[in-house]
């Protein structure tokens, strides 16, 4: 069996779920080709775990102080060179067709009318799902962007049939806590607010992960750019995560047991739904602005919470495997039933 799996690498949530998933495939020993999109191509970094991967341009959005910024989304992204994308992907190499919200492998699928499943975060809002609220017009959006006939999404408690616990990605060992050290992972804001956001907190040290840095220690706040390897070992070491709303890397705090503090991209409906939910299951502390003194009192009274989650890419890879004629409802229950804990129950209760 032959396997093309799109990957929308805007974040690196997708690249982390993917690698995990490309790693239980090859146990699989199933052959699978991986076509990346969404970022430069030199802006993709440690890249071993998908081989002799394609890129295309494909969709992105633009980020402007901290805030999606609609227009300039419109603007930068070359729509022609994305359909002639479209127009130019042959897909008949392969027996099925993957995309976790990756747009030119999903578009590409609906134009040859080939079937396409879709795995990943964005697909939980694809149908209805417990605990994750958007408008109609925005679920119509997400269906727009990457289209599947089969939508295999995640989320943190089973909110329907549709939906699968979240992949956890183990990488690298785990070291010993360090009290007082955290994770800050806000890619997407301007690094003078992070900057101004974390000095003065001399109690504390803070390793901080962004695109715009070279690595360098300015008082308590150690700056590093971008580094799967690198980002795992202090990730193992922290104590607590600061980051964006988005799901994987909430996820990885959770499955941890590390303090989590979010803080949802403006003008991004999905992050703003995590971010609400995780609130709701009381998972994280939720922070709408970067506001030093909201911070300081999370640091002094933030709980961490700890979730547990079975080997979703092991089960997937398998699923894959057998062809991926078992419908997803029966798969969704199969897993969820492995999570049916106490701990599990409680939190069901908290949503």
């Amino acid at each position: 069996m032959r396997i093309l799996i799109g990957v929308q690498g805007t974040g690196n949530g997708h690249l982390s779920r993917c690698a995990a998933l490309s790693e239980a495939l090859a146990a699989q020993q199933v052959q699978v080709d991986f076509l990346m999109s969404g970022r430069p191509h030199a802006g993709f970094f440690d890249m071993e775990p998908f081989g002799n991967w394609h890129w295309r341009q494909g969709l992105t959005f633009a980020v402007q102080k901290g805030r999606v910024a609609v227009r300039e989304t419109v603007r930068r992204n070359n729509w022609r060179q994305f359909w002639q994308d479209v127009q130019e992907l042959d897909l008949s190499p392969y027996d099925r067709i993957v995309t976790d919200y990756e747009p030119v492998t999903a578009w590409a699928a609906r134009k040859q009318q080939r079937p396409v499943i879709g795995i990943g975060r964005q697909y939980a809002f694809y149908k209805p799902c417990h605990g994750l609220q958007i408008h109609a017009a925005q679920r119509q959006l997400l269906r727009w962007f990457a289209p599947v006939t089969d939508a295999v999404g995640m989320h943190w408690t089973s909110g329907g049939s549709h939906i699968l616990p979240p992949v956890i990605h183990q990488r690298g060992p785990q070291l010993p806590r360090e009290d007082n050290h955290y994770l800050v992972y806000l890619p997407f804001e301007p690094l003078p607010r992070i900057h101004r956001l974390l000095q003065g907190l001399s109690d504390y040290r803070f390793s901080v992960f962004h695109p715009g840095v070279t690595q360098k220690q300015i008082g308590p706040v150690s700056y590093y750019p971008p580094s799967r390897d690198g980002f795992a070992e202090v990730f193992s070491r922290a104590c607590g995560v600061i980051s964006n709303a988005g799901f994987e890397t909430s996820c990885e705090a959770l499955w941890h047991g590390k303090k989590l503090l979010v803080r949802p991209l403006a003008g991004q409906f999905e992050q703003l739904a995590n971010a609400r939910c995780l609130e709701q299951l009381q998972l994280a502390t939720v922070m709408q602005n970067l506001d030093t003194a909201e911070l300081s009192n999370w640091l002094e009274h933030g709980r961490a919470r700890q979730c547990w989650w079975p080997d979703v890419a092991t089960e997937l890879a398998q699923w894959l495997a057998e062809g991926a004629e078992r419908p997803v409802s029966e798969l969704s229950k199969a897993l969820w039933r492995k999570t049916d804990t106490a701990d599990y129950r409680e939190l069901l209760q908290r949503g």
